[in-house]
């Protein structure tokens, strides 16, 4: 079974208010998207990474001697369009993982743990549960209502498929003009099955300051025991 990954690297990180894109800035001695590629190019099953980026020069520079081990590409206007640049330049592979750089700090486990769920159901994605409660708001900011959250979950990357089934949901989505927030909505939307694993509270994703500054702390930090933070 071969295993690829696609690292969406393309966005702008706009809510970040930096001065350059999101996946280059530095965390930990690294660049953010040198941290999410070295979790893929640095795990034994993953045969080969597709990385679409914004800026091509700017990743290989922030990508320093990992630039070699993965292919960059062009990305797109959103990153439904940076995904589908992605499978273009995929080879052939039996499961595809689709993965925001903005997540650095993926662990292996949870890689680990995506690939088995794709094989085995088609296609997969970790979640966490909500521990907060709720709430449903109006434009003007008056609460309408609580929302139930026992089956609630915040879905994460990676998100794994067959390579069928993903490559599928996006040919459906390009004749249906259909846009989706995640790979797995792509695949709902088209009556496909998708399986919901727990995720990782160390796979934060990094969209405002106070994220990196969170990114700092937890590298800080050792893996739980049993690796399953």
């Amino acid at each position: 079974m071969t295993v690829a990954a696609i690292i969406v690297a393309a966005g702008r990180g706009r809510r970040m208010g930096a001065d350059r894109p999101k996946p280059f800035l530095p965390l930990g001695g690294r660049t953010v998207l040198a941290r999410a590629v070295a979790a893929f190019a640095s795990h034994p099953r993953i045969a080969a990474i597709v990385v679409p980026v914004a800026d091509l020069d700017g990743a290989r520079v922030a990508l320093g001697d990992l630039a070699g081990r993965v292919r960059l590409v062009a990305g797109g206007a959103e990153r439904q369009d940076s995904v589908r640049r992605g499978l273009e330049a995929l080879g052939a592979s039996d499961i595809i993982l689709v993965h925001d750089a903005a997540r650095p700090l993926v662990p292996a486990w949870l890689i680990d743990a995506v690939i088995d769920a794709a094989a085995a159901h088609g296609a997969a994605v970790p979640g966490l549960a909500i521990s907060d409660t709720v709430k449903r708001v109006a434009p003007d900011g008056a609460i309408t209502g609580t929302v139930p959250r026992d089956d609630l979950r915040l879905a994460q990357t990676p998100q794994g498929f067959r390579a069928g089934i993903l490559r599928a949901a996006y040919d459906a989505a390009a004749l249906s003009a259909a846009r989706g927030t995640d790979d797995a909505g792509l695949v709902e939307a088209c009556g496909g099955a998708v399986r919901l694993i727990p995720g990782s509270s160390r796979n934060i994703k990094i969209t405002l300051p106070e994220d990196l500054a969170l990114a700092e702390a937890l590298l800080a930090l050792p893996p739980k025991e049993g690796g399953r933070g």
